[in-house]
């Protein structure tokens, strides 16, 4: 296990693009960053890609995003010349699901969402990041009631490493203007309405005074809308805990 007590010492302070320097140092070869394609995701793949950070990128790819979200993939690889290494469901458990249950069941019970999640994203999450030590997401703070009692820096204990946010603490406008400044492309999704863009079945813009998350999996009646890649530890980590752990809810 790493001490994220002394990898939080490492981060902090620093401007996200030299964290992201040292950690790439620190856990060299065995560091990634996985992206949606989001707002968040697009700002660090420029960073790593812009400033050329030795951290690999990937994206979870479930056959069920919308077109939107293909073209600013591919859009992005055009503009940094920067692979983008995607993970795909496996075939057989993927196939079993749909010729048993049909390819929407995610609407008929919360199980069987959490079943689709756990083939399309959860496993192939766990390939992606087998090997590795640090695992760069693009959360912050703000998106989620149950992300405000995450910190920057994260025990992962389902998949055994680090997690690092590298702008945690930014606000949706410091996100947008970074993005205006430096150009990037993003999901143009974003200006219809979707704060939070996942699979086209389950999300659907939000409404004035909605919840960010309010769009995913809206037929569900839940206080806690997260697929499982992400899920709030207690506490935030302080200097001198040791490690804060993080479970992986499947």
């Amino acid at each position: 296990m790493a001490d994220t007590a002394y990898i939080s010492q490492l981060v902090n302070g620093k401007n996200p693009v030299d964290a992201l320097r040292a950690l790439a140092e620190q856990f060299a070869g065995e560091i990634v960053f996985s992206t949606s394609f989001g707002w968040e995701d697009q700002v660090i793949s420029h960073m790593i890609f812009a400033d050329n950070i030795p951290i690999k990128v990937f994206t979870l790819e479930t056959g069920r995003l919308f077109p939107e979200t293909y073209y600013v993939w591919n859009r992005t690889i055009e503009i940094y010349g920067q692979p983008i290494h995607a993970y795909y469901p496996d075939n057989n458990r993927l196939e079993a699901m749909v010729n048993a249950k049909g390819p929407n069941s995610f609407y008929e019970s919360v199980d069987n969402r959490k079943e689709c999640c756990g083939i399309r994203k959860i496993e192939p999450l766990h390939r992606a990041l087998a090997g590795n030590q640090c695992w760069i997401t693009g959360i912050r703070s703000e998106q989620s009631p149950n992300r405000e009692d995450m910190s920057n820096v994260e025990w992962d204990e389902g998949n055994q490493l680090v997690k690092f946010h590298p702008i945690f603490s930014w606000t949706l406008d410091d996100v947008k203007a970074y993005i205006k400044q430096y150009n990037i492309p993003y999901n143009t999704l974003h200006d219809r309405g979707f704060p939070s863009i996942g699979c086209l079945p389950c999300t659907r813009a939000v409404q004035p005074g909605e919840d960010f998350r309010a769009g995913r999996w809206w037929w569900e009646d839940q206080s806690k809308k997260e697929c499982g890649l992400h899920a709030a530890s207690p506490q935030p980590l302080s200097e001198g805990e040791g490690l804060s752990k993080i479970i992986l809810v499947k």
